[in-house]
């Protein structure tokens, strides 16, 4: 992070008072949560994500989700916010924040304050019955994930992106999944997964924001998955300026009047006083 960089980024910020604002993963990776991609936008992690078809048609896929997931749910839960929540939350109390849009699932912004927030992704803390719509916090599944597999909860594993963990070489086979205690329908964490659509509604209220908006701010994210990247685009061809912290290349690289090499809560530590 240069000087100048950092300058031009405070200067971005005087000049415009209502920021439509765009978080990804590098916004949370200062507060352990580990993120996706490479300094080049490329998948850095050897397991694929799952996929939501396989996950709905698939017991073994969700037998495998959940395991891991039972493992890397604390060290998600644990996680607190960092400087870069918390410079967001105090730009928002001064009235500079139109809308703040991200595409985490940890909640990191609404334990540092914001409230002009749309997870478009959805959140971790909370899963969803596929049939009947019951809604549960995932405390509670945790509790009946390790009252019905109680050995898994010693394993050890290195913590992976949104609550999931490293455990390749475990007995998937023998993990219990729980269904839904009203229907014995599908649990889901109420995350929207690869190959799983937005809801329109989340998209509306984000393109309501952008467009009340007169800059983007862009925090951590590459842009690669489009649910994002769409609101930069749009942006661009309203003429909106576009400026972004991020360690690598985005997608919208051609398109931003300021970028800076940097993590996240360094940048806006420096900028946000």
């Amino acid at each position: 992070m240069t000087a100048t960089g950092i300058d031009s980024l405070r200067r971005f910020l005087d000049r415009h008072d209502r920021l439509f604002v765009l978080t990804g993963a590098g916004c949370s990776t200062d507060s352990g949560i580990p993120d996706y991609r490479d300094a080049d936008g490329e998948w850095r992690r050897t397991s694929r994500p799952v996929m939501f078809r396989d996950f709905m048609t698939d017991l073994g896929t969700r037998r495998r989700y959940w395991a891991r997931g039972l493992v890397g749910w604390e060290h998600l839960r644990r996680a607190a916010p960092n400087d870069a929540h918390r410079a967001l939350a105090r730009l928002e109390r001064a009235g500079r924040v139109e809308l703040l849009v991200t595409q985490n699932v940890d909640r990191l912004h609404q334990a540092a304050g914001s409230e002009a927030v749309v997870d478009l992704h959805g959140r971790a803390d909370v899963v969803r019955c596929m049939s009947c719509e019951l809604r549960m916090p995932r405390a509670e599944l945790q509790a009946e994930l390790l009252r019905t597999n109680p050995t898994w909860s010693h394993l050890g594993a290195k913590a992976a992106p949104d609550g999931d963990a490293d455990l390749d070489a475990a007995d998937y086979p023998s993990f219990v999944v729980p269904e839904c205690a009203d229907c014995g329908g599908v649990l889901k964490p109420d995350v929207v997964f690869f190959g799983e659509s937005v809801p329109r509604e989340r998209v509306a209220r984000s393109m309501q924001g952008l467009a009340a908006a007169d800059a983007v701010l862009v925090i951590g994210s590459s842009l690669m998955v489009y649910s994002g990247y769409r609101f930069v685009r749009a942006a661009a061809e309203l003429g909106k300026p576009i400026a972004a912290v991020n360690l690598g290349r985005t997608r919208a690289d051609d398109v931003l009047t300021v970028k800076i090499a940097a993590t996240c809560a360094d940048a806006l530590a420096a900028c946000v006083a």
